[in-house]
């Protein structure tokens, strides 16, 4: 009797029909990966001044005008099959130069433009643009957010992207200060929310939106460590904000013919070598303990490319490309700009840690596809 029944009970533990699983297949498509770049301009303080005022009295000097580019990471889902995409408005903080770059789930990258967007609700609105409808996440029908409930929160966690983590909704209604900003009103999970989380979509056993990852509170305002408290904004108050930020956008001038098809035809690393690259920011170099201010992360490999084949994995990072250093994925793919098919380049990838233990670096050629 034992022996007959052990079968039915096996195929009944497939996998691939859990209600976990099927969510995620319902809306990672829809779920995209955020880069931001801004140049700000700044004055800064010639430290000469200090030196010269010892010895010469009253000297002062003109002010030095510095730039300084500043990078964002997060995530963000699309809402609408035009391409209309919600986020966290501290991923997208607007500025003149303010570039934002989309990877999709497939590694299809596109250049959105900022449409508007709410710093006290810290939500944003941007677009994308293509000729073939995108996939989304339906606001009509959103999730009860039942405490108790099962939660999944779905984004670009550490530069990983599709990276799900798993939790319940433990609160509502929750009012913090983190960084002496305050957040009204957000529903509390234990799921985790690390960097690169931020704007991606909580959602529900059904697939449907519980709320956007917001903030992660690691310590308490009187310094006590905590654990598995992180917040999002309720879908309702996504949904409400969506529907202004729509009028706002029809409002608003068609973009130039020159920016009407956005899908870019990929990078040379993608293209020549299957591999998607990310900028190491300072938050995410820290959270995986690497050196700051060195290489640039591989975030995705095409399975049986180049780097596929040669061993390359994600979460390893190129330090320098032939003989140049790089730090930084513009640079990288400037290095790579008249690089042609069947030609070959020595990448040097591997990790080195902040603390200066466990390097392990070597080259590796890979030939252009």
């Amino acid at each position: 009797m034992f022996a007959l029944a052990a079968p039915s009970l096996f195929a009944q533990a497939d996998p691939a029909s859990e209600p976990a699983v099927l969510a995620v297949a319902k809306v990672l498509p829809a779920v995209v990966n955020i880069n931001t770049e801004r140049v700000v301009k700044r004055r800064v303080r010639d430290p000469f001044e200090d030196f010269a005022a010892q010895y010469f009295g009253n000297y002062r000097s003109r002010p030095r005008e510095i730039r300084q580019t500043l990078q964002s990471l997060g995530s963000g889902f699309i809402v609408d099959p035009a391409g209309y995409i919600v986020t966290n408005e501290h991923v997208v903080q607007r500025a003149a130069d303010l570039k934002i770059e989309v990877t999709m789930n497939d590694g299809k990258t596109y250049n959105a433009r900022y449409i508007t967007g709410d710093e006290k609700k810290d939500l944003a609105f941007i677009k994308i643009e293509a000729k073939a409808n995108f996939p989304f996440i339906n606001l009509d029908s959103i999730s009860p957010n039942l405490l108790g409930q099962t939660v999944l929160v779905v984004g670009n966690a550490l530069g990983y992207g599709s990276s799900i983590s798993r939790g319940v909704l433990s609160g509502t209604k929750r009012d913090i200060t983190i960084e002496d900003v305050d957040y009204k009103d957000l529903l509390q999970t234990d799921a985790a929310i690390n960097p690169g989380n931020s704007g991606g979509p909580v959602v529900d056993l059904s697939g449907r939106l519980v709320g956007i990852s917001s903030a992660k509170m690691a310590f308490t305002p009187q310094g006590v460590p905590t654990q598995g408290l992180g917040f999002a904004i309720p879908a309702e108050t996504v949904r409400n904000s969506v529907a202004e930020f729509k009028k706002i956008a029809q409002t608003q001038p068609p973009p130039k013919p020159k920016l009407a098809e956005q899908e870019s035809t990929g990078s040379q690393a993608g293209r020549l070598f299957g591999m998607q690259l990310q900028n190491l920011t300072p938050d995410l170099t820290d959270a995986l303990g690497y050196a700051p201010g060195k290489g640039v992360l591989v975030s995705a490999v095409d399975p049986d490319g180049p780097a596929d084949r040669a061993g390359i994995q994600r979460g390893l990072v190129i330090y320098r490309v032939g003989k140049y250093n790089v730090t930084s994925v513009k640079q990288l793919e400037s290095l790579l700009a008249r690089v042609g098919s069947g030609t070959s380049v020595d990448f040097t990838v591997g990790i080195v840690r902040a603390n200066g233990q466990g390097q392990q670096v070597e080259t590796v050629p890979l030939t252009a596809r």
